[in-house]
């Protein structure tokens, strides 16, 4: 008979509920997280406001770190040694799919459809307490990675692959737009780039954050207008690289009018709603103003994100607002949804 484990699943807008559910056992390929933790993604606060359709019941959760437990048959026993502390790339790469094949794996047009047999109730499945992956997803960091850092590697890894995208060079002007977890990652890395880094936020306590992780200089876009801001600071060119981590439309056209010509600007963030806006063609004709995206992280991004924890290269610990056992998930979520947060972390330790 199969053991039990607990859940947390969406059962309603604005609820989640702690439920009851079969523990995965491992498949011949496939690696068993005990999880210690999975952090409160912004996906996930969409999915608890309704804003993100989903059946109900639904287990999300992406960002997750934990250890190994159990190991299938066909997976190495040295290089997955039960206790090993992990995280999880919940995303599926097929290996199979156009994508797949050049080497843009997170792309893949199956990266959600996760090997659900096992599952009771469908999801991402990282708010559990022990979750099922192929060992291909598995990354191992080092065992004395604490929770609070360790939970990072999921958004780590995101980030850096639209700092690879947007690749400043050491001198260059960097525009964070957005103070948010995804904008105060994005001024940690382009800080470790060798560049100027200036935020735009409203929010005061996010700026201040920002400059203690080392932002340069920080503006409220509710006070300063943000374009002149950065043509005034950069002579007329604009800014080198220029990130939005938000979700909202008008930014997106301010992110383009202050890149410099040569400049690279990088849609980050899901804007919701979807507002397009009009960019002229001679103008990224006559500029070479590269306009682009960055969605999820590459495999090459999650090994790295990983290292970097593990070394203690970067520490995102100070992101963490609060952190939750798994049966106060319900004021977690309403913790997490409040614009005043940072990162929530709900914990699968008894």
């Amino acid at each position: 008979m199969s053991e039990n484990m607990n859940v947390i699943a969406f059962t309603d807008k604005l609820k989640v509920e702690v439920t009851p559910v079969k523990k995965p056992i491992a498949k011949a390929h496939q690696v068993i997280m005990k999880v210690h933790g999975c952090s409160i993604c912004t996906f996930e606060q969409r999915m608890f406001r309704g804003v993100v359709h989903i059946p109900f019941p639904y287990v999300g959760g992406h960002e997750v770190f934990g250890e190994i437990s159990e190991i299938g048959s066909n997976v190495d026993a040295k290089a997955y040694p039960i206790g090993q502390k992990i995280v999880g790339r919940l995303l599926n790469a097929c290996g199979e799919c156009y994508y797949c094949r050049r080497g843009e794996e997170n792309l893949c047009i199956n990266g959600n459809k996760l090997e659900t047999d096992q599952m009771d109730i469908p999801g991402l499945g990282g708010l559990s307490q022990y979750i099922a992956l192929s060992a291909k997803q598995v990354y191992k960091v080092a065992n004395d990675t604490p929770l609070k850092v360790g939970v990072f590697a999921e958004p780590l890894a995101c980030v850096l692959n639209s700092i690879e995208i947007g690749h400043p060079n050491f001198g260059d002007d960097v525009v964070v737009l957005g103070g948010g977890i995804m904008g105060q990652l994005h001024v940690m890395l382009a800080k470790m780039s060798g560049c100027r880094v200036i935020m735009s936020e409203p929010d005061e306590i996010r700026r201040k954050h920002a400059e203690k992780l080392g932002c340069d200089i920080t503006i409220n876009p509710m006070e300063t207008d943000p374009v002149a801001f950065v043509k005034n600071l950069t002579e007329g060119r604009g800014a080198e690289v220029v990130f939005n981590t938000t979700a909202v439309g008008v930014v997106a056209k301010q992110a383009v009018d202050m890149t410099a010509p040569l400049g690279r600007v990088i849609m980050y963030s899901t804007v919701e709603p979807d507002v397009p806006f009009s960019v002229s063609g001679k103008w990224i004709h006559n500029t070479q103003v590269n306009i682009t995206g960055a969605v999820s992280p590459t495999v090459r991004s999650f090994e790295r994100a990983s290292q970097m924890l593990s070394k203690k290269i970067i520490d995102p610990s100070s992101l963490v607002y609060a952190v939750y056992n798994y049966h106060d998930a319900q004021k977690g979520f309403e913790d997490a949804i409040d614009p005043k947060t940072m990162r929530v972390v709900i914990t699968f330790n008894d």
